[in-house]
């Protein structure tokens, strides 16, 4: 089979790797598509992010779907020919964190495509996936294209639960990415009243405003637009922090009120934090990281039409022109989310 790996900045390769049959509580998936993330773009521009680096070649790749073709013993619920949402969160299930019901800070999580640990833990952006049963999600009455959405939904989802009560809340969103554009889809599923979303990329913005943003500001061309939110001690309730930008994280703590939440889901690096502002005005700032159980509610919300995410999938591509799908997915004026298709409907 053929995997798209990186070796290192800007060098990405497809090549071939073995095919090993699914285990016990295993099963072998044929690979209909995968969203390039964030984390993926990271490795392919700059061989990784802030203190984790590229150590060997690895396959890239976590938002995925597929169709069962094989199920090992001791499987049941799946049948060859069903198509399935695969989660790449695999954590251990016995250590404190996992037993505490937090699976996403395993000490021993097998994300796929990781350079966090060493050996690295290769991802899933192959032809064939032998996954775990547990992984899989089915995703019936979805598009291959729409499965692979659920790994980034259930990260915005997370952060959504971390932020906490949202109905009737004012919502700020700065940064309008994938992660920022979702987290718009999620606010507004949870309650939201109101949603502000920031940007830098008029494109980006466009998207955004589809997904329901009842503004959006681009603060290149508007550096002075969050200024009447920021007034009288600020105005929304909540913010996600979703471009790992200094600036924006400071602008958008202005521009909460006393007691606000800021959610920092943004990974661009350590930041500069205005702390006494966060005193001052006695914000919390919440961390988000990842997801477990948020997986299988992002499939059933868009099995649902509860929340869509079909229209921010802006390129689909084929694996042999995965080094463009990468190059289109690193252009904001061009792409929103890129997938590469890996193969056809069953």
């Amino acid at each position: 089979m053929r995997a798209i790996v990186i070796h290192e900045a800007r060098d990405l390769r497809i090549e071939e790797r073995d095919v090993t049959p699914p285990g016990p509580g295993k099963v072998q998936i044929r690979l209909a598509t995968g969203g390039i993330c964030g984390s993926d773009l990271h490795y392919y521009n700059h061989g990784g992010f802030g203190p984790v680096r590229l150590k060997q070649p690895m396959i890239l790749g976590h938002e995925v779907s597929g169709f069962v073709e094989e199920v090992g013993d001791g499987v049941t619920g799946l049948a060859p020919g069903d198509l399935v949402a695969v989660s790449p969160s695999r954590p251990c299930g016995v250590c404190r964190y996992c037993l505490e019901g937090r699976a996403n800070h395993c000490e021993a999580m097998r994300f796929y495509g990781s350079a966090m640990p060493f050996p690295h833990i290769q991802g899933a952006f192959r032809e064939v996936l032998v996954a775990d049963a547990a992984q899989c999600v089915k995703a019936d009455g979805l598009t291959p294209g729409e499965a692979a959405m659920a790994e980034p939904l259930s990260v915005c989802l997370h952060a959504t639960r971390r932020a906490g009560e949202l109905l009737g809340k004012r919502v700020l969103i700065t940064g309008a990415g994938p992660i920022g554009t979702l987290s718009i889809l999620a606010a507004r599923a949870a309650g939201a009243a109101e949603i502000v979303t920031t940007d830098l990329s008029d494109p980006a913005l466009a998207y955004a405003a589809k997904a329901g943003a009842d503004r959006t500001i681009n603060i290149g061309s508007e550096p002075d637009a969050l200024a009447e939110y920021q007034a009288g001690k600020g105005t929304f309730d909540v913010l996600y922090e979703c471009s790992g930008a200094a600036p924006a994280l400071a602008g958008g703590l202005a521009a909460l009120r006393p007691r606000g939440i800021c959610i920092q889901l943004g990974l661009g690096g350590d930041m500069t934090i205005p702390m006494q502002m966060l005193t001052a005005k006695e914000i919390d700032l919440r961390g988000s990281f990842r997801f477990h159980e948020e997986f299988a509610v992002a499939v059933a919300l868009m099995q649902r039409g509860t929340i869509d995410t079909a229209p921010l999938i802006s390129h689909s591509m084929p694996l042999d022109n995965a080094v463009e799908a990468f190059e289109i997915a690193s252009d904001r004026s061009r792409s929103m989310k890129a997938q590469i298709v890996f193969s056809e409907a069953a």
